[in-house]
């Protein structure tokens, strides 16, 4: 038995590393797919509502993607103003931020003692030109790669909308292997995971608002740019909002003088960002949901490492799905215990009869 349990953990040690090593190869694969099935999964309500009054699962299927369609319209609005914003300067604003930008350099050469040639231009003596070309390379891939996402995404989607992919059914044939835990697993994953997207919507959409209402009162540029910006950015847990409050507080040195002003400025976006990620999205989540911090920086930097920007914003809830199915086995709850922390408990309403 000794022997068994020791080849049993060897072989574990074997196969996580080559999962994830799958898991990073295969990513153009396993990223639409992961996305596409929490994206069905807040679709799934609607889905059952629509059932219940005798629609046709093909029209209902239509009917979700008109949905999907018109929020992307809106947010292609959205983009389009905020890019109008930026081209309504004629080139004011980055005549400013040059000037700023080698004020700063310049600065920065005096304390260090850094000789350049005298007259030459600071931001072609830092910034080659010749690198314009390989960022506009990466560009293009990058949007291209982001089509195919989105295109592959669509797909999954509406797959699992008409049940083509059934996840109940997968966690019942494989993982679970018993009918009553997986149709409660399933309402337990389905429940959680809207939640978590219901929640994340909501406070990022008010961050970003005060954002850009930050910016229209301190009169900082392009303030729906921002407002979007910290919007979309706001998905990535934990880091997301100081990365959107540490670049808009950049932006703001150019705009405004280094005084008073610029030091209630980014008082007033370290507010809303403790108000909103801090206070109200912990008491929305609730103490049932809590993960513990340590395993959400693990996760962000695992996911990140694996699948990228995608990887960052998909591992909360790539988490919240393993917990929930850790919980299942008793081997295994220890680790989900760890994953909550160590002050919360594993409940489970079937519990004593495993």
């Amino acid at each position: 038995m000794k022997d068994t349990r020791t080849t049993n953990m060897l072989l574990l040690i074997i196969v996580i590393p080559l999962v994830f090593y799958l898991l990073k190869i295969l990513s153009f694969i396993f990223i639409p797919l992961i996305l596409s099935m929490f994206i069905a999964l807040l679709f799934l309500p609607l889905m059952r509502w629509l059932n219940k009054r005798k629609v046709p699962k093909p029209i209902s299927i239509f009917f979700v993607i008109l949905i999907i369609a018109g929020v992307f319209k809106i947010g292609g609005e959205l983009i389009q103003l905020s890019s109008k914003e930026i081209l309504a300067t004629e080139g004011v604003f980055f005549e400013k931020a040059e000037s700023k930008l080698v004020s700063l350099v310049v600065l920065i050469e005096d304390f260090f003692g850094i000789e350049r040639v005298q007259g030459e231009n600071v931001l072609v003596h830092y910034f080659q030109k010749n690198n314009l070309l390989k960022n506009f390379g990466s560009t293009l891939d990058f949007i291209g790669d982001t089509l195919s996402m989105t295109l592959m995404t669509s797909f999954f989607v509406i797959l699992w909308l008409a049940e083509s992919v059934n996840f109940h059914k997968l966690l019942n044939y494989t993982l679970l292997k018993r009918r009553f835990s997986s149709v409660k697993t399933f309402m337990r994953i389905e429940k959680d995971i809207i939640k978590f997207v219901k929640v994340k919507f909501i406070i990022s959409l008010f961050t970003g608002v005060g954002f850009s209402l930050a910016c229209l009162f301190f009169d900082v540029s392009f303030p729906v740019f921002w407002g979007l910006f910290a919007f979309a950015i706001n998905f990535i847990q934990m880091i997301g909002s100081f990365i959107s409050a540490i670049l808009l507080s950049l932006f703001a040195f150019v705009e405004l003088d280094p005084t008073g002003t610029l030091l209630f400025f980014i008082l007033t976006l370290t507010l809303v960002q403790v108000l909103m990620g801090g206070i109200l999205e912990p008491i929305f989540m609730g103490k049932s949901f809590s993960i513990n911090v340590i395993t959400i920086l693990v996760m962000l930097m695992l996911w990140g490492y694996i699948w990228g920007v995608p990887g960052l914003i998909m591992s909360i809830p790539i988490t919240v799905f393993l917990k929930i199915i850790l919980e299942q086995f008793s081997r295994t709850r220890v680790i989900a215990s760890l994953i909550v922390g160590s002050e919360q408990k594993v409940n489970l309403p079937w519990k004593k009869n495993q």
